[in-house]
């Protein structure tokens, strides 16, 4: 009597923020699992590869089984995707930063693999977001993440005027990300566009050796754009 396959595990599996050692953000767990995957789909390939091998993975490289998935896929190529966890073998899912899946094209995976009844663990490491959000002071009881406010005027002032408006109302902690390139243009537009007494926290470069951590005042964040430029920031508002 033949009898059905069973059907591998999707490892979610979280990377360092940055240029640090896999040891000091990764419990051994998490870098046991990973060490035993030989498939892999990540945003990026060339990224995956020297994650994996600053966790000293045991595998050459070039033996693993590297799949891309980031914006530019395709809807209708994902499932494909599943073929080695319907074949029985793991299969670890790499962000290029933090954790995978979370403001991260990597959740169009999870949720096929759902669809496709196919187990899924989540590992422990790093998140930016709840990072910032531990250290910001803020309320944590009620947050939302917005991903990356419009980059352009007047579309950006009129986001953090809603988000201030989403606050009050909710008295909910509203947090966002920006690239290093644009950071220090947004926090200079959130100083000059909320409220004075609205509370601004900065997360910039979290769990990297020079990492700022930092909650004022709107009103206090004016002329101190230089302090995030050229760094990673997770932005956080609230009363």
């Amino acid at each position: 009597m033949l009898t059905e396959r069973a059907t591998g595990t999707l490892y979610l599996i979280p990377v360092p923020l940055g240029p640090v050692s896999p040891d000091a953000c990764l419990p051994p767990d998490t870098l046991a699992v990973t060490r035993r995957l030989e498939h892999f789909v990540v945003e990026r390939a060339r990224t995956a590869r020297a994650h994996l091998k600053a966790m000293a993975h045991p595998k050459p490289l070039q033996a693993l089984h590297i799949e891309e998935l980031n914006e530019h896929t395709p809807p209708a190529v994902i499932p494909a995707l599943l073929a080695p966890l319907k074949a029985g073998h793991d299969l670890g899912l790499l962000s290029e930063a933090g954790c995978p899946a979370v403001a991260d094209p990597g959740a169009a995976l999870v949720l096929a693999a759902h669809r496709a009844n196919i187990p899924v663990v989540p590992l422990i490491g790093p998140s930016s977001i709840l990072l910032a959000l531990m250290a910001s002071g803020l309320g944590g009881q009620r947050f939302a993440f917005h991903g990356y406010l419009p980059a352009r005027e007047p579309a950006r002032s009129q986001a953090i005027r809603d988000l201030e408006k989403t606050a009050r109302r909710d008295r909910a902690t509203q947090l966002f990300i920006e690239t290093p390139y644009r950071s220090a243009a947004l926090l200079d537009a959130l100083a000059t566009t909320l409220a004075p007494d609205v509370l601004v926290s900065v997360g910039a470069d979290l769990s990297l050796p020079g990492q700022l951590i930092q909650t004022r005042s709107a009103k206090n964040w004016r002329g101190q754009a230089e302090t995030v430029k050229d760094r990673l920031v997770v932005f956080g508002i609230g009363m």
